[in-house]
């Protein structure tokens, strides 16, 4: 049997089916925001923009102290408080027709959106260790796509048979979606800490954020993400723009990258993390792979964007670069994923996490002007900016694996079994060599 694969943590099938509900009740509504908020409230696509704009960035201050809030109570309490708030918010959503109160609505919801993330990895440390870690994180995200694009599948058939009215029976599908996904995340347990240092079970934290501040290997890897999380965001923002603008191409060229996309992520997203464990390869090494790819994809935009072929020939080499895109993700993503939690110290690793997400979240923020920016000047020019922010990504991931604690770099066999059984001291493992690559 490969001690890679790890084994099942307690209640890891209910947090990833409940991962996977979420995803559908998101899917049916991030893809079609705007329209979706439009119809449900009344309000003018411009107020919903805007509510949707400066709710999203207030969002951003609630990561601090949610980061506090995991280190405090525990994770799976967090993430069960944000569920309950993002299935309230959702279910209100028809009833708030005046701007105060979508604008109320949508601020709550928004603070609970955007803190998710964190939490949910700060849960993944809780539940799991080793390389586990890193398969969760894979199999997280294959759900999570899946459950997207089955999401935006429902809400697409049902806006076909019953029209603009149904959008009010997809919230509250929404609300529901979210409130079975917490239902079932109760049922997770963690595992023991493996030291006897404050924990959140104990409420309190040895340190707060200025640990985190003078933690310079994390800054750097927070700093490191950042340039790829940028990558990240070109699919949803960049895509579109570029092959509208630049290639004057139809927007079905679009459609057909999103849903190539979204079927790898769901289909071989679990397979290729799993080869990448196996073969031992340090997290930093493989998070730097996936950098290079996402930079060999965006050098083949430019290539492509250079040549500007024919239709046919436009569609084939678009389809490539998705493919590399896409392995790019799935390489980089686990690892990055299990580092991070695994770089943060158990004590006050919602504190590390939360400082982590700020990498993600100010991407998001900054991409659309950023791309929308350097597109104006040449089609190619956010590619190159992309290409060379992927490649300085790998650069540094490579640079800080000696700086970086050593149980975070490589990835150890599951302690989940051994960690629930006693031991003797001459039950004892060996020390696991660090592989080499």
């Amino acid at each position: 049997m490969d001690k890679s694969r790890g084994t099942r943590v307690a209640g890891e099938r209910s947090l990833l089916v409940g991962a996977g509900i979420s995803a559908v009740g998101t899917g049916m509504y991030v893809p079609f925001s705007l329209v979706f908020f439009h119809h449900v409230t009344g309000l003018s696509f411009a107020l919903v923009g805007l509510v949707m704009t400066v709710t999203g960035l207030a969002g951003l201050a609630v990561l601090a102290p949610a980061g506090s809030a995991v280190d405090r109570f525990g994770a799976k309490r967090i993430v069960l408080a944000l569920y309950g708030v993002r299935a309230l918010g959702f279910a209100l959503y028809p009833f708030a027709g005046s701007l105060p109160a979508f604008a109320a609505v949508a601020l709550v919801t928004a603070l609970a959106d955007r803190s998710f993330p964190a939490v949910q990895q700060s849960l993944i440390g809780e539940v799991a260790r080793g390389a586990d870690r890193d398969r969760l994180q894979a199999s997280l995200r294959a759900l999570q796509n899946a459950g997207m694009g089955a999401g935006a599948l429902i809400v697409s058939g049902v806006l076909a048979l019953w029209g603009a009215a149904a959008f009010t029976y997809t919230v509250w599908g929404n609300a529901l979606a979210f409130a079975l996904a917490g239902l079932l995340v109760r049922r997770v347990r963690r595992v023991p800490p493996v030291h006897d240092a404050p924990t959140a079970s104990t409420g309190r934290p040895a340190a707060g954020y200025r640990m985190v501040l003078g933690d310079r290997p994390f800054l750097a890897l927070t700093a490191a993400n950042f340039l790829t999380a940028l990558g990240y965001a070109a699919l949803s923002v960049l895509f579109p723009l570029y092959i509208a603008t630049w290639l004057h191409g139809p927007d079905s060229l679009t459609g057909a990258a999103f849903t190539l996309n979204t079927a790898l992520c769901a289909g071989i997203g679990v397979l290729v993390a799993g080869r990448v464990r196996r073969r031992g390869a340090r997290r930093t090494r493989s998070a730097a792979l996936g950098a290079l790819l996402f930079a060999a994809a965006f050098v083949g935009q430019i290539v492509l964007g250079t040549l500007r072929p024919g239709q046919s020939a436009t569609l084939v080499a678009l389809m490539v670069i998705v493919v590399v895109y896409t392995l790019g993700e799935l390489v980089h993503s686990p690892s990055s994923g299990a580092l991070s939690v695994s770089a943060a110290p158990e004590a006050v690793r919602g504190r590390y996490l939360a400082t982590y997400q700020v990498s993600h979240s100010l991407a998001t923020a900054l991409a659309p002007s950023l791309f929308t920016a350097l597109l104006a000047v040449d089609g190619r020019l956010p590619w190159a900016v992309l290409a060379v922010a992927a490649a300085g990504a790998a650069l540094a991931l490579v640079r800080l694996e000696r700086r970086l604690p050593a149980e975070a770099v490589y990835p150890q066999p599951s302690v989940v079994a051994a960690a629930s059984a006693p031991r003797s001291p001459a039950s004892e493992p060996a020390p696991v060599p660090a592989p080499v690559v």
